[in-house]
């Protein structure tokens, strides 16, 4: 007899991991149309928030390494969405910075966030909920960014 803390269904793990793998799904139609992916649009929102960043400061703001970002930002680039350039008061700091396409972007995905959020709300995810959902989500994400890599 399996143990209960090996059933699959009791992994917290699989169901974040389940949940993240189908919201990442919902977003690509909506996404594909104008031919990005779904880790592109999180750079965009990191962008529109705060335009010409530090390649290290996106990278950080997505719980990425800089590794993993790069040629991500390179592929937007080639595409026209952004443009990266050497800093000034720092040469080995390249800025990304949006480019008038990156943008127009926003515009154009403006009823994605709605979208998204419509097809996850449910009994127990509501409009006043989620709030809760998201402190809860961020109070897992800042636990374990802090645990030892």
């Amino acid at each position: 007899m399996i143990k209960e803390e090996f059933k699959l269904d009791n992994q917290l793990c699989f169901r974040l991991y389940t949940a993240s793998r189908l919201l990442t799904q919902a977003y690509h139609p909506l996404l594909s149309e104008h031919g990005l992916t779904y880790p592109q649009y999180l750079v965009l929102l990191v962008l529109w928030e705060k335009d010409a960043q530090p390649v290290n400061d996106i990278a950080k703001r997505l719980y990425l390494e800089t590794n993993t970002v790069t040629p991500l930002l390179q592929r937007m680039e080639k595409e026209g969405v952004l443009s990266r350039k050497r800093g000034e008061k720092d040469a080995r700091q390249m800025i990304v910075s949006l480019t008038r396409k990156g943008r127009d972007l926003q515009k154009k995905l403006t009823d994605v966030p709605k979208t998204v959020g419509d097809a996850v709300i449910c009994d127990s995810v509501t409009p006043d909920s989620a709030p809760d959902l998201f402190r809860m989500l961020d109070d897992i994400i800042s636990k374990l960014n802090s645990l030892p890599q």
